[in-house]
């Protein structure tokens, strides 16, 4: 069955005048809708089973990628503001699940690291992220996989001509 649309069910009334946009098309929109739908299913399923949340899961995966990375480029892999990241560790921090340490080369940078109690969580929670992503693109051939892959990452690299100039 195909997703709902987002067009309006009915027709504007005739007093509305100017343009609109339509969020059946609009790259921009249908992005954050799906990302917003992903982030909120993901924290609902990742806070049941495994007692993180999508932000927390997130930084946990880059720190499984890149151990011992300074909070800044958590920051700017995963487009975050410095205040949720620093929040966000802080209580990972507590629950035992990630090490901060001051760089002995830099004291007002940080390493940060999953602790074994966060690296056995990340390979639990990893299982369940593979598996979403798998039926989430089970509508796609594994040529179109490829190509909205090849797609995405261009977008990615694109931000520039959006963001230039901003904190986004």
């Amino acid at each position: 069955m195909p997703p709902p649309s987002t067009r309006p069910r009915q027709k504007p009334a005739a007093t509305e005048v100017g343009p609109t946009l339509d969020l059946d098309r609009y790259v921009p929109a249908l992005i954050t809708f799906i990302a917003n739908k992903l982030s909120n299913s993901a924290t609902a399923f990742y806070q049941r089973h495994f007692g993180v949340n999508v932000t927390e899961w997130r930084i946990m995966s880059l720190l499984a990628i890149e151990p011992g990375i300074p909070a800044a480029r958590i920051c700017h892999v995963i487009g975050f503001d410095k205040g949720p990241v620093s929040r966000t560790l802080s209580g990972l921090e507590k629950r035992g699940l990630v090490s901060i340490r001051t760089d002995p080369n830099d004291g007002r940078t940080h390493s940060i690291s999953l602790t074994a109690k966060g690296r056995a969580t990340h390979d639990k929670v990893i299982v369940a992220a593979l598996d979403r992503e798998r039926r989430l693109l089970s509508c796609l051939s594994k040529d179109e996989r490829e190509v909205l892959i090849g797609l995405i990452r261009r977008l990615h690299e694109n931000l520039g001509a959006v963001t230039a100039g901003t904190d986004g």
